[in-house]
């Protein structure tokens, strides 16, 4: 039996026509479709609710939507399963995510991540397939989207709770699979903490975690005879033109009862608004950078000093953004003053109190609490 997992899917206004009408064979090219039509099983992430009514919620970032039209192109990829556990699944509010649900439901298409609460929203979705059970556990890192005990939205990582719900399904399947959505966008390497969370998971029953939301391809591990794969990039998502953007991997698991399941990677282009089977040159570098990754994250401190590194080059963005610097006023501070001015409102006293405001539980937690009880004053 084979299982594909896809990356983030999300129809665009370049091609939200193409998934109206339902013409896959222009979306995918008839080399992909093909190969994701053979699947026994077919699995992508949502990235996007589906409505046609405009209720942005009020949030950081783009506030994305597809049409509902749009619908009958997901339906003719034939995914066995959607995961809807992201930060973008509640960007037109509830409306958006029971608009989502509703045609989803209507078109008997399964989703899992996502619920009325916290409790539904952490429900697995249990796949049977020749005589097996897969699990399949989709969560994601908090951000704007994220469901509480008695709010609509997508199903959070929370180590209190969420490796409980992972050993719990092991018990019950032969395989689990956990999509989490999370790590740095555009980083092809797991931060040290995102290491630990994925082998923490494992340790409690995974035998793949999928780290989504980079939106580029990173790397992976065998930890515990388990595959971590710390970032897979998009699967048809035309929205932007970086680097990042235009490589993929289709993750394909090879199954059988009893036996150790085999994975391997199938590389894809980003080709305008549609997306092709990677070949010739081009897959070969794709698969010789994915492997180079790997195995420079196998080097001891390599992945500390490479995240040791990436904050030092993207850090005083942040503080700029922090101090409300837009973004023209944030690039003209980095690329005529080198941050100057945010190294002068930053002064030592004022870094250790963002530190600690962050760092300690306590402060992290009141903090967060005053934001959300005071949203409608910003």
């Amino acid at each position: 039996m084979q299982l594909l997992i896809g990356g983030d899917l999300a129809p665009t206004d370049s091609n939200k026509e193409l998934f109206s009408d339902g013409d896959v064979n222009t979306l995918l090219g008839e080399e992909l479709l093909s190969i994701w039509n053979n699947a026994d099983i077919r699995i992508l992430n949502l990235e996007t609710p589906l409505t046609d009514k405009i209720s942005p919620i009020a949030k950081y970032g783009p506030n994305l939507f597809a049409p509902t039209s749009t619908v009958v192109g997901i339906k003719a990829l034939h995914p066995t399963l959607l995961a809807l556990a992201n930060n973008h699944i509640l960007d037109q509010g509830v409306q958006g995510l029971k608009s989502t649900i509703q045609v989803l439901s209507e078109n008997g298409i399964p989703f899992v991540g996502i619920g009325d609460n916290l409790f539904e929203a952490s429900r697995p979705y249990i796949l049977e397939h020749g005589g097996m059970k897969i699990g399949i556990y989709a969560c994601a890192e908090h951000e704007f989207t994220i469901a509480t005990d008695t709010t609509a939205g997508a199903n959070p990582f929370d180590p209190l709770e969420s490796l409980d719900h992972i050993q719990d399904l092991k018990a019950k399947c032969d395989y689990v699979i956990v999509l989490y959505h999370g790590g740095k966008e555009h980083y092809r390497y797991p931060s040290p903490y995102l290491q630990r969370v994925c082998r923490k998971i494992v340790e409690k029953g995974a035998d793949l975690v999928v780290c989504q939301h980079s939106h580029c391809i990173g790397c992976y591990e065998v930890f515990k005879d388990s595959y971590i794969v710390y970032g897979q990039g998009n699967f048809l998502f035309d929205r932007s033109e970086s680097e990042y953007w235009q490589t993929s991997l289709l993750i394909r698991l090879s199954l059988g009862i009893g036996t150790k399941f085999i994975v391997d990677f199938i590389p894809i282009i980003k080709k305008g608004n549609c997306v092709r089977l990677a070949s010739g040159s081009v897959k070969s570098q794709i698969l010789s950078d994915f492997e180079k990754r790997s195995s420079e994250i196998k080097i001891k401190g390599f992945i500390e000093n490479q995240f040791q590194k990436f904050a030092l080059s993207i850090g005083k963005s942040y503080l700029s953004k922090l101090a409300g610097y837009g973004r023209i006023r944030n690039a003209i501070e980095r690329m005529l003053f080198r941050y100057a001015f945010v190294r002068i409102k930053y002064n030592n006293r004022k870094m250790l109190m963002i530190k600690n405001y962050i760092e300690c539980e306590a402060h992290r937690e009141l903090l967060i609490k005053y934001l959300d009880n005071n949203q409608e004053n910003y």
